[in-house]
């Protein structure tokens, strides 16, 4: 089922959203980094479920268990084995829709495939498997720290953040339940997903991701572009739908002449509209993207479906579900980031030695 991810610095997962626990192994972590427990902890606390008002109200403590790889608070150089216990899973919410498949979710793909299915929840298709990727990502940026990484909730449905990334104060966006670096779209975002709930409904957004510092040379020149690297991590988190760096879809309204960046004499450039990255490799610039989120597929309304059987039938969403899925998709966005560059990061090393 491909459940490694990434070239070097390699993570695998296991689990399932009501298993018993979900986690992972970390291949090719080099030895000798000091490891902040706490930091990694925090990662997983901006992830998990019922934090606030606005987020499914599942309630997990997401208490991240070190197996291996680890000692003395020090990488080995082994690999990282850890897990993440399950201890509030209500499986009876899906007892409805063992034999019937949910509108835009992977239930029925899922059974068509394989002809089996988990419906507790999704099973493997369950965005918790993605507190594994905000772990592996959290050590990620100890390896990297050099890079900062900051991404933040840039729309929520209709309402967007005006202003350009570089006039945003970062420190602001842990500030609110939105995770929006700007209060006055902040608050606009908040009351909109509110208003969607109380309707039974969902609602998409897009997050805004901005990485600073990275060296120039990251990425391959073919199959390995660092920014279809990220591209492809981007898309394989849940429920997102469209990822653009730089310029974007933009960009191909514009001239060449409008395009183009033109370089100042130690090699950085007047504008960024490359996003940072040129011929698939970081030019040292700031790298920053687009993900979108569509509408969470499980909404409190009836809705016409069919069965196992491909007989019509109506399903209603039961149990504890986001209504919107973007703010606590930041720290996996993040994480994410973070694999990808400190991937490319000890490719290019290795490649001096």
């Amino acid at each position: 089922m491909f459940n490694s991810f990434g070239n070097l610095l390699q993570l695998t997962t296991f689990g399932e959203s009501h298993g018993i626990a979900i986690g992972g192994i970390i291949d090719g972590f080099p030895a000798g980094v000091e490891i902040d427990f706490e930091a990694v902890q925090n990662e997983l606390n901006r992830r998990k479920p019922g934090q606030s008002a606005i987020v499914t109200q599942r309630k997990e403590p997401d208490t991240v268990e070190f197996l291996s790889g680890i000692f003395e608070g020090k990488t080995t150089g082994a690999a990282i084995g850890f897990n993440i216990k399950n201890t509030n899973q209500k499986s009876k919410d899906y007892n409805h829709n063992t034999n019937v498949y949910r509108p835009s979710h992977a239930d029925y793909t899922y059974d068509k495939k394989y002809g089996i299915r988990d419906y507790r929840g999704g099973g493997r298709t369950s965005a918790r498997e993605t507190a594994n990727w905000v772990v592996a990502g959290a050590l990620a940026k100890q390896l990297i720290n050099h890079i900062q990484i900051n991404a933040f909730t840039s729309s929520v449905g209709e309402i967007f953040i005006e202003k350009p990334y570089q006039e945003l104060d970062f420190s602001k966006t842990e500030k609110n339940i939105v995770r929006c670096p700007d209060e006055a779209s902040a608050e606009k975002m908040i009351a909109k997903i509110k208003e969607i709930r109380k309707e039974g409904d969902t609602i998409g957004g897009t997050i805004t991701c901005v990485a600073k510092n990275v060296p120039v040379g990251l990425g391959e020149p073919i199959f390995k572009k660092l920014h279809a690297e990220l591209g492809k991590a981007m898309l394989s988190i849940n429920a997102v739908k469209g990822f653009e760096f730089g310029s974007g879809f933009c960009g191909s309204q514009m001239k060449g002449s409008q395009h183009n960046d033109i370089f100042n004499t130690d090699g950085t450039t007047q504008s960024n509209l490359s996003g940072g990255i040129q011929g698939g490799i970081s030019n040292g610039m700031d790298i920053y993207f687009k993900v979108a989120f569509k509408p969470v597929a499980t909404i409190m309304q009836n809705q016409p479906t069919i069965n196992a059987d491909g007989e019509a039938t109506e399903i209603q969403g039961k149990g504890r579900h986001d209504p919107c899925v973007v703010p606590r998709a930041v720290p996996i966005v993040e994480a994410l980031t973070a694999l990808v560059l400190a991937d490319f990061w000890l490719l290019n090393k290795v490649r001096r030695v």
